[in-house]
């Protein structure tokens, strides 16, 4: 799905998964850093650039191994509505990708004992070439959202 903003093009792509936990431990597990390293795929670290419990406006490095090469790239918490939503921004100018701004936005709904995460992803900012490589690429970083939700999920349900 793509669709035009003010000046620039977004790509845009949908993940759900479905998780036998409560909304609070789903919330929980995303906002923990600590902890990312039990679940998230490829994981090498991620470095805090603030201290204190996650809040608007925390920052950190995340590295992690893709394709047998290490990448990295800075993340900021641009809203926390605990337990339903979590949105995060990743500028792509200063990591690995070099380009971009990269827009994850998490969604926590319960029906019964299940929460259902919604992962909305956004990439703006892509020109030229790098707009067309982002059509082909916005296929990868679904499933790669993907793979991280499910990874998650069973991490959840393991504990």
């Amino acid at each position: 799905m793509e669709t035009k903003g003010v000046g620039r093009l977004s790509l845009q792509f949908e993940v759900k998964k479905t998780v036998q936990e409560s909304k609070e431990k789903v919330y929980n597990a995303l906002t923990d850093l600590e902890s990312a390293h039990k679940w998230m795929q490829g994981f090498v670290k991620i470095e805090r650039l603030d201290d204190g419990p996650l809040r608007v406006g925390s920052q950190w490095k995340e590295t992690r191994k893709i394709f047998g090469k290490e990448a990295f790239e800075f993340f900021e918490v641009v809203e926390l509505d605990e337990p339903d939503k979590k949105v995060v921004r990743c500028d792509g100018t200063k990591g690995t990708t070099g380009k971009g701004e990269y827009v994850f936005t998490y969604i926590l709904t319960t029906s019964g004992d299940q929460t259902e995460i919604t992962l909305l992803g956004e990439i703006n900012g892509l020109t030229g070439v790098t707009r067309l490589f982002g059509k082909l690429m916005v296929g990868a970083f679904k499933k790669s959202c993907a793979k991280d939700l499910d990874a998650l999920v069973t991490y959840l349900e393991k504990k």
